[in-house]
């Protein structure tokens, strides 16, 4: 059995230190090139620097031609630079391949991707609410074009976006796929084979007995079994060359499936996160109570809607807002706090002859189908009835009017475009009006609401005469009115006429061009009706990443290794030794229990000579002092006194485990990397 020579740059090992995967320098214990081994000096970078992934083509073999370069030496001729370019090419290649799926750029990549997402959170989408993106654009008008070049407007549908998703997807492709063969490996392959010097391991300890070492190594094989450890047994061959007989166990193999399911959790979340963009639909609909709404695209306010969505897979349904509930605090600190928002629904689906009645609150939406449909908001529509000049009604029925502040003041607009003037003559008719639930007025805010629930409704209106514009072929919005070719009704006194009404009251228009009637009011609920996609996928990803991420933080990946060797004087000395990946208390406290349950069946007696000087130690052990009495947990000869010994109080006198806690070079233990790399000597 070989040991170890440490080269400098990275650690060597004989052939017979096998089945060992703590990793050592250039790559590091997620499957990924270290810093140090991730450079273009590693894999043949610029500067050639020893060789690059084009094996033997590496910088150096062909002299100063290739220098530096993937490509090696270039022979003479068009064949010879052709191969030359085909070498460099793949050794670029293969080195930017390596710096994607480097754990370095993942992390970049992912913080990239949380960065690039804020904008889509703080700038209107034109995903989003139009209005709000509208009412952006012209107030910002030389900003809204720069965002517009930049695509932020449109973030998630973005090249740059696009650019930092997909290669992170890339990334974790890259790094799963070669950690999942290695993680195969793995399992397939053995414990690895007992270390020479069991007393160099961050937890040991030794004892002798009387039971035989088939007994005892048949018994400390059972209890790891039974402790969930994979177990092996070599070294129990006759022979002058034969290895001592020992058991060697291993668990924790579930940390690493831990990070492999966190990666594969990461990529599932990404596809359902692209699923969900390309096949969703998501519209808005405000429907006043009476009334209903069908779920065909013509039905929607505002409709928007993936890629790859097909509008003929709307679900189909209709629904009629029959009751909406709202209800707010009326005294104390948390006056006008909203306590209850509930919209009372019948809806069909197809085929269906008779409703079913539901209630919609916020934070519980109807789901129909694959369709779910939330509640977003509500307001009051005034119920107004508009004469024409020659008595005929020119229109009726609620308009909604859209709350502008959290005690209910709403403002909106009454278009009447079927209208006749008192001489007969076709005109148009346009009202701008402010609806107080709550009615108020004062001199520095004029009308307004000072209660949400309509205690003392009263609508203020002012009105126009003129063209709405609505024949310009220009889109408008339904809450707005163009006044730029209407005129203004005025009093008397040459100011805008202004007056405000209870329900039940009626407005005659001057010049007998007609009368307004405000009949009373109805309530209003928006909903937003939602088609997702890949949703349970998403969960599923998020799931499985903070389970993957536990496992990968919470289990410890750790060897167990146990050693029965007899004596001339036919007893034996049994040596037990523990190594985990990273440093836990648990180490040692683990070992002390196996300890404790092995020595029942090995129950230790003293040594021979009762501390005298171990001439009689077993072929094959460290040399060191062989009187293992109480003080088992001393070290080896030329050790300190001083190592570190647990305080667990273990039966029948076999010695605690030892936590080393020496410093290189005095026989104790070394720090974390170097014990690593000694606890690999074969």
């Amino acid at each position: 059995m070989g040991e170890r020579r440490d080269t400098g740059t990275t650690i060597e090992r004989s052939p017979g230190d096998t089945g060992d995967d703590f990793v050592g320098p250039g790559t590091g214990p997620e499957g990924h090139l270290r810093p140090g081994a991730d450079g273009p000096g590693d894999s043949g970078g610029p500067g050639g620097h020893g060789g690059g992934s084009g094996g033997s083509d590496g910088p150096g073999e062909g002299g100063p031609a290739g220098a530096g370069s993937f490509g090696g030496a270039r022979r003479p001729g068009a064949r010879g630079a052709l191969a030359w370019l085909g070498r460099e090419l793949l050794g670029w290649g293969r080195w930017y391949w390596r710096q994607l799926t480097s754990m370095r750029t993942a992390l970049i990549l992912l913080f990239l991707l949380a960065l690039a997402s804020i904008p889509g959170s703080l700038i209107p989408q034109e995903t989003g609410n139009p209005a709000v993106l509208a009412d952006f654009r012209a107030r910002h008008g030389a900003l809204a074009e720069v965002y517009e070049r930049l695509q932020l407007f449109n973030v998630y549908s973005s090249v740059w976006f696009s650019a930092i998703y997909i290669l992170l997807f890339v990334s974790l492709i890259g790094c799963i796929v070669p950690r999942t063969w290695q993680f195969i490996g793995q399992l397939r392959s053995r414990p690895p084979r007992a270390p020479r010097r069991l007393d160099r391991m961050p937890a040991s300890t030794r004892w002798w007995t009387e039971a035989e070492p088939a007994a005892v190594l048949d018994a400390a094989h059972g209890e790891l079994r039974r402790r969930r450890f994979r177990t092996a047994r070599d070294g129990e061959g006759d022979g002058p060359g034969a290895r001592p007989a020992a058991v060697a166990a291993e668990k924790g193999y579930l940390r690493e499936a831990g990070n492999l399911l966190f990666h594969i959790a990461l990529v599932v979340m990404l596809i359902a996160f692209a699923a969900g963009q390309l096949y969703r639909s998501e519209g808005g609909k405000l429907v006043v109570v009476g009334s209903g709404f069908t779920n065909t695209l013509t039905q929607y306010d505002d409709f928007g809607s993936g890629a790859l969505f097909d509008i003929g897979e709307l679900e189909r349904f209709r629904f009629d807002l029959d009751e909406f509930h709202a209800r707010f605090a009326r005294e104390g600190p948390d006056l006008g706090t909203p306590r209850e928002f509930r919209a009372d629904v019948t809806y069909w689906r197809d085929g269906d002859t008779e409703g079913t009645e539901a209630a919609i609150e916020v934070n519980h939406p109807l789901t129909i189908g694959d369709a779910k449909i939330y509640l977003i908001g509500h307001g009051f529509a005034p119920v107004v009835t508009v004469t024409d000049g020659q008595g005929e009604i020119a229109f009726t029925g609620p308009v909604p009017f859209l709350p502008q502040d959290m005690a209910g003041t709403a403002t909106g607009v009454i278009k009447v475009t079927d209208y006749l003037d008192e001489n007969g003559e076709p005109d148009q008719l346009g009202f701008q009006g402010i609806f107080s639930p709550t009615y108020r007025i004062t001199e520095d805010r004029g009308p307004h609401s000072s209660f949400p629930e309509p205690d003392h409704p009263v609508l203020t209106l002012t009105a126009y005469r003129g063209n709405l514009g609505l024949n310009s072929g220009i889109p408008q919005n339904v809450y707005q009115l163009d006044t730029s070719r209407m005129e203004q009704f005025l009093d008397p006194t040459g100011e805008p006429r202004r007056i405000s009404m209870e329900p039940g009251d009626t407005w005659e228009l001057p010049e007998g061009k007609g009368s307004l009637t405000f009949e009373g009011f109805e309530r209003w609920a928006s909903f937003q009706i939602s088609t997702p996609a890949a949703n349970g996928w998403a969960l599923a990803g998020a799931v499985g990443a903070v389970l993957g991420l536990a496992a990968s933080l919470l289990i410890q990946r750790r060897r167990v290794w146990v050693r029965a060797t007899a004596g001339p004087d036919g007893r034996t000395l049994v040596e037990m030794g523990s190594l985990g990946r990273t440093e836990s208390a648990r180490i040692p406290e683990e070992l002390g229990e196996l300890v404790a349950v092995l020595s029942r069946q090995a129950p230790p007696v003293p040594a021979a000579g009762d501390g005298a000087d171990s001439t009689d130690e077993p072929d094959g052990s460290d040399g060191s002092d062989g009187s293992e009495g109480p003080d088992a947990g001393a070290a080896g000869a030329g050790e300190p006194a001083g190592d570190a010994e647990t305080t667990r109080d273990l039966p029948a006198g076999p010695p605690a485990p030892r936590a080393d806690a020496g410093e290189p070079g005095s026989g104790g233990a070394e720090p974390t990397h170097n014990r690593k790399e000694r606890s690999r000597d074969a």
